[in-house]
């Protein structure tokens, strides 16, 4: 069942951040951190006795939710149960939902989008680059995809200025 963690989850959660994400798609442990004391910032997953089974970092915006992370422990893999997290989170809250995924350029990121397509994402064939998180870091081509449907260009530029402004601070 799906769960709001709270700061006592949060260095699982982190640990299991870095083995899932890039460096560049990722902030510092520090910054992530600090995102549990924003308002628009929650991470939800699931648990069982021993171990954090699966997380996503969302921010929840008043018109739409943005899963910034999402990750399975590479233990639960394969068994079904990101699409069950993925379906109650989506469920949980009642507005659209969009997140980011790696261009279509090579097989592991093909497996991914196919994920969120068997899950009712749709890929939006707008260009987008992911700001960097720190100043170290580079930006990277991404694609974005929305829950149940595409939209349009004017949707995919409000999309992309929230999260320009809140999730990336560029002002």
């Amino acid at each position: 069942m799906l769960t709001k963690f709270n700061i006592e989850n949060f260095d699982v959660i982190y640990q299991l951040m870095e083995e899932s994400f890039p460096i560049d798609e990722r902030r510092s442990y520090d910054k992530q951190k600090n995102l549990l004391s924003n308002p628009y910032y929650s991470i939800y997953g699931i648990q069982d006795k021993e171990n954090i089974v699966c997380f996503l970092a969302i921010w929840e915006f008043s018109n739409f939710v943005f899963i910034e992370h999402f990750a399975t422990n590479p233990k639960y893999r394969n068994q079904g149960i990101g699409a069950k997290a993925l379906k109650e989170c989506t469920q949980l809250i009642h507005k659209p939902f969009c997140l980011e995924v790696e261009l279509p350029d090579n097989e592991l990121a093909m497996r991914r989008i196919h994920f969120y397509q068997r899950n009712d994402f749709c890929l939006n064939d707008y260009d987008y680059m992911q700001p960097s998180y720190e100043p170290n870091q580079e930006a990277i081509p991404l694609k974005i995809m929305t829950l149940h449907q595409s939209i349009s260009k004017e949707q995919f530029q409000f999309i992309k200025n929230i999260l320009y402004k809140e999730v990336y601070n560029i002002k």
